[in-house]
């Protein structure tokens, strides 16, 4: 399985995380679940506007490489400016998990720092709860109880 994360924290977040998700659809991007959204602070700067995120399943039998390719163009088709890293955006896509592998060249899979990401670890608890994580090889709910208190009570679902 592929767990892909979107995130948006700028417009109407909500309709650029749908249309993100049926832009994804129409290049080829089969999406199994999605969670429900969650509303977290900005990280790492939680002045700037609340971001809502999701997790989606997908099988795509795209390679990684393609995947970001992909989440590239539509993060710019949806207005992402990228200027200063973590400002806010339209559109967030990234990748969480490609098929349990491991991978650390070009493209950082499982995605760095999702462990250490409430808005990350609650979705994809949601539509993944047996996931483990191919490095560490703990378990999702492990992951999210070594959270930092105020990380597990900031979330919330919407």
């Amino acid at each position: 399985m592929i767990y892909i994360g979107i995130g948006s924290n700028l417009g109407n977040r909500i309709r650029n995380i749908e249309n993100s998700k049926y832009l994804l659809k129409i290049n080829g991007i089969d999406i199994i679940r999605t969670s429900g959204y969650y509303e977290t602070l900005s990280w790492p700067d939680p002045s700037k506007p609340k971001f809502i995120n999701i997790v989606i399943q997908s099988n795509t039998n795209f390679s990684p490489k393609k995947l970001l390719k992909i989440f590239k163009i539509i993060e710019h088709k949806l207005g992402r400016i990228r200027s200063i890293r973590n400002a806010p955006r339209t559109c967030d896509i990234d990748l969480i998990s490609y098929r349990n592998r491991i991978l650390s060249n070009s493209i950082s899979i499982p995605h760095k720092s999702m462990n250490k990401r409430n808005f990350v670890l609650f979705p994809l608890f949601e539509v993944a709860p047996h996931w483990k994580h191919p490095k560490s090889k703990k378990s999702i709910k492990k992951l999210i109880f070594s959270l930092p208190i105020k990380d597990i009570t900031s979330i919330k679902q919407i």
